[in-house]
């Protein structure tokens, strides 16, 4: 008899799913730059469709990132205002990890490691590697690099293009001459894939307060001050 909601605001997609007791539900929108608008009234409603009450959850799951800054802060504050108010414990998960399960959903043949990547911005991307089962396993650290770096990395070098890649970061020429198995972009982090993830962590019994959840940005705050200057000087000109 589990119940867990799970959220996610990580790229230019907005979503929310929800597991009732084995019942499942997602609501899924391309919402650039409305996601303050759109994730809060998406939980209402899968909620209220589903006759389920914030109060009779067992865990709120969400995508913890790598991803949009502004993003990823909008879908904390959600969680946390959710978690805060009915006194629930959380479950963050990788949204790499989630566009992997996303994947293998979608292709359960698949046997190769699936090498997923995100736009970055400021000509990098985020990237990590994950194994081909059920539950996709880290076969690497989740960096944050230059796609020129990424081609140079020892992991890239002993696939040997033996691997399948994934995800919109795929789009800088860099990459494009690694020549995977198969290569496939567009795919974004999804709260169904999230919640199929969570369960499996919520049987573990890995859970944890919200007071100790943080998203995972990679990169640190001196970065993203530039990046905010860039912009906000890109505004004036």
């Amino acid at each position: 008899m589990t119940k867990i909601l799970a959220l996610d605001a990580s790229t230019d997609a907005c979503s929310v799913a929800l597991h009732i007791d084995g019942k499942e539900s997602h609501i899924f929108e391309l919402a650039a730059k409305s996601h303050t608008q759109r994730l809060l009234p998406m939980v209402d409603e899968i909620l209220s469709t589903a006759n389920c009450h914030l109060k009779n959850l067992d865990a709120i799951a969400f995508g913890r990132g790598p991803g949009s800054f502004t993003g990823l802060r909008i879908c904390m504050g959600i969680v946390q205002g959710l978690a805060f108010g009915a006194n629930l414990p959380v479950i963050p998960i990788s949204t790499l990890q989630a566009m992997a399960k996303g994947f293998i959903t979608d292709n359960p043949q698949t046997s190769l490691p699936i090498m997923v990547a995100l736009d970055a911005r400021m000509e990098e991307i985020y990237w990590g590697l994950f194994s081909a089962e059920k539950i996709p396993q880290a076969l690497s650290e989740e960096h944050v690099m230059k796609p020129a770096d990424v081609v140079a990395h020892p992991n890239l070098h002993e696939l040997s293009k033996n691997f399948i890649a994934v995800g919109p970061g795929w789009h800088y020429p860099d990459l494009q001459n690694t020549i995977p198995e198969q290569q496939v972009q567009h795919i974004h982090p999804n709260a169904k894939d999230i919640l199929a993830l969570a369960l499996n962590e919520y049987t573990q019994g890995n859970l944890v307060s919200i007071l100790d959840a943080q998203p995972v940005y990679l990169r640190d705050s001196v970065s993203w001050k530039k990046r905010e200057r860039i912009r906000s000087s890109s505004i004036f000109d």
